[in-house]
């Protein structure tokens, strides 16, 4: 949108074109990947372009709007044979790598409880940019465009949710979108969990909290992970769990590079990147599922927000308990 801009960033890194579009850019060059870093409406419409053009996308948080848009990407991407990823990096820390190799070997025993909190803060001026706080333009609050990192860490662990009951509010912003969210959700192993996404609370953190049978595994951060940040505390009879724990530390921060590192590893094997479209689509319709219980009044169960309703065409749905207010 600003050429000047552009400019002055490939020449800073030494980029030998600059285009004034996707579509002009795709038409002259060879690409292998498109990494999506606009803002969250136009994500959907850019990737089907790439992937018109049968080249593999990777898009940032949120991947689209609805689950409508998701859907669309899914048979686009079958179509064309192209992929499409989405940037979830928190999955490819040290620390969620181990949590979850741990658990699938069995070495944590059953997951009994889980925890999962962002409380950010995003004062008033944040939301003048204008795509910011609308439905139309951002898809959603802190649901989707803030505490996404740290519940889709807490899916990729826990695996395939069953119920969410939740409330959204908007407490102090004046944005159309929540500023705050909470949820009660159910796993398909019976593991229970809380979800709380917030922009109005200044002392911010991200944290996370899983009970097993054999230890407590705990992760407190705020915009990224390093292996100081998470605390083991074995059950009785299980301090094996601690000493497994130490044997793979590493001083990597979660973050893009994790991601990226696998996603071109994937390219190189002829393989589907990580994380795709299936393993997204399970958090995009968990946020779904939260705005449908939280603007209905009723519990909401995987699989029940078919493709007829208003809550996969746009995740306000039906429409907030909240009074309207005029966004700049």
């Amino acid at each position: 949108m600003d050429p000047d801009r552009a400019r002055d960033f490939a020449t800073a890194w030494g980029v030998p074109k600059v285009y004034p579009n996707l579509t002009e850019l795709l038409h002259d060059v060879p690409v292998d990947l498109v990494h999506l870093c606009t803002p969250p409406a136009s994500h959907a419409p850019l990737a089907l372009q790439c992937l018109d053009a049968g080249v593999t996308v990777l898009v940032e948080k949120p991947p689209t709007l609805s689950l409508a848009e998701l859907d669309t990407l899914a048979a686009a991407a079958r179509e064309s044979g192209a992929h499409v990823a989405t940037v979830f990096q928190h999955r490819f820390g040290a620390g969620a790598l181990r949590l979850r190799a741990m658990a699938d070997a069995g070495h944590l025993g059953r997951s009994l409880l889980a925890t999962c909190v962002t409380q950010w803060y995003r004062d008033d001026a944040y939301f003048d940019v204008p795509w910011r706080g609308r439905w139309e333009t951002e898809g959603g609050g802190p649901t989707m465009g803030h505490g996404i990192h740290q519940f889709d860490l807490l899916l990729s662990v826990l695996g395939p949710w069953e119920t969410v009951t939740a409330v959204a509010a908007r407490r102090a912003r004046r944005i159309e979108t929540e500023d705050v969210s909470m949820a009660l959700v159910t796993f398909a192993d019976g593991t229970v969990a809380s979800v709380v996404n917030s922009v109005v609370s200044p002392r911010q953190t991200s944290a996370l909290r899983f009970d097993y049978e054999h230890a407590t595994i705990e992760l407190e951060h705020l915009y990224g992970y390093r292996d100081d940040d998470w605390m083991v505390t074995a059950a009785p009879g299980h301090t094996d769990v601690e000493t497994q724990w130490a044997l793979s530390r590493t001083d990597a921060t979660s973050g893009h590079a994790g991601q990226l590192a696998a996603v071109y590893d994937a390219l190189d094997a002829g393989t589907p990147p990580p994380v795709a479209l299936a393993d997204t689509r399970q958090t995009v319709e968990f946020i779904a599922a939260l705005y449908a219980s939280a603007f209905t009044g009723e519990r909401v169960h995987r699989g029940q927000i078919g493709s007829d309703s208003p809550f996969a065409q746009r995740m306000n749905g039906t429409g907030t308990p909240w009074q309207a207010v005029t966004v700049r």
